[in-house]
């Protein structure tokens, strides 16, 4: 017992010191993400980039993915850029094949509140808690061939219990309650605790299909049909009514110059610099 305290304890240490250097490594991004010291506009653009792309974490180091979000990013550049007197509103440029439900919905509700207009641009992906993040925007933009979607709840691992007793492995089973090493691959899943984890799944996924009717304003039957855990290209998802239009770039300009109130040629984007994704 005593070790394992210190294994956890030491365990919390590691995270907190993780969260910390995200931080500090979330302040020094924003800057480096526009190479300029203050702001996100050097005046001459006014609608502030930021690319949602990768994996949503809640804090960096907890897997070995390239490319992470997180909400303390998304927090940080949403703050900054509502700051900027020269900010007009947000592009998001998503490619995002999901990641954990709570740091989505954390980012989702941080664009659901910005005080400025946030559009989305899905490119090749946005599934999973990426769509539950494009499905807050105001305004969803897509392309014919994107893949949107996937609305739906995944907790699949593989069991390596027979793969252990033909290795001469055998699992060792000590815990204080009957339930904590749930979900373990070294040993069969139990009927009981197939039932729970699926429970706890359903729970999970209904409140994924009511923050979707949600934001996209569709009646939770209409989510509901299409919860299948499948995506499907643009062209679809428009006639699903997941996303607003099909297009690109110039197409989020228009939207912007509607939203606005403005004309296209007073829309400039705050352009990031692609070589350097500090997520």
């Amino acid at each position: 017992m005593h070790k394992s305290f210190l294994r956890e304890t030491a365990g919390a240490v590691m995270r907190a010191t993780v969260v910390v250097l995200t931080i500090i490594a979330v302040l020094i991004s924003i800057s480096a993400l526009y190479d300029v010291e203050t702001g996100i506009s050097d005046g001459t653009c006014n609608i502030a980039v930021l690319p949602i792309e990768g994996t949503i974490l809640p804090f960096h180091g907890l897997t070995e993915f390239d490319l992470v979000i997180t909400p303390e990013a998304v927090e940080t550049f949403m703050d900054t850029a509502e700051e900027d007197e020269d900010i007009d509103g947000v592009l998001l440029e998503i490619n995002s094949p999901g990641g954990t439900p709570v740091a989505s919905e954390r980012i989702a509700e941080r664009f659901r509140d910005s005080s400025l207009p946030v559009v989305g641009l899905v490119g090749d992906v946005a599934a999973s808690g990426g769509y539950m993040v494009a499905a807050s925007t105001d305004f969803l933009i897509a392309s014919p061939m994107s893949d949107v979607g996937s609305i739906g709840v995944n907790m699949s691992y593989v069991e390596e219990s027979l793969k252990n007793e033909e290795e001469g492995l055998t699992y060792v089973q000590l815990t204080t309650g009957k339930f904590k090493d749930i979900g373990s691959p070294n040993r069969a899943i139990t009927d009981e605790e197939r039932e729970k984890l699926q429970a706890d799944l359903d729970i999970i996924h209904k409140e994924f299909v009511n923050i979707v009717a949600k934001y996209r304003d569709m009646e939770v039957s209409a989510v509901e049909a299409l919860a299948d855990g499948s995506t499907m290209p643009g062209a679809k998802a428009i006639e699903a009514g997941l996303i607003d239009s099909l297009g690109n770039r110039s197409d989020a300009i228009n939207i912007f110059a509607s939203i606005l109130e403005m004309d296209a040629s007073e829309i400039s984007f705050c352009e990031y610099d692609r070589g350097f994704l500090p997520f």
